[in-house]
């Protein structure tokens, strides 16, 4: 190997080490824990996780969201990620069984 070669050598496998890097650090559960913004565990796996109907908004306004939680209740939350989000529940006949 030439000089030139190995020095490519290095710099390629010096900037894969950092992608992979990257990669495994973004995909960390941990990150979101400590920030707040984590999923909360469900007992059993047994949650509904059907999608949310999602209300996107202008920059700098916080995303509506809204789905049926339970049997007959409906809960809506906004997003926002400079404050905590706020959450309503309430009774809504169309959630029914």
């Amino acid at each position: 190997m030439t000089r030139r070669t190995r020095r490519h050598a290095g710099t390629w496998a010096a900037a894969l080490v950092v992608v992979v890097g990257c990669l495994v650090a973004g995909c960390s559960d941990g990150y979101a824990d400590e920030r707040g913004k984590g999923d909360a565990p469900v007992r059993g796996r047994a949650g509904d996780d059907t999608p949310a109907e999602v209300f996107n908004m202008p920059d700098g306004f916080g995303n509506l969201a809204t789905k049926c939680v339970g049997h007959g209740f409906r809960a809506y939350v906004t997003t926002n990620a400079d404050a905590p989000s706020n959450l309503q529940i309430v009774q809504d006949e169309t959630c029914a069984g």
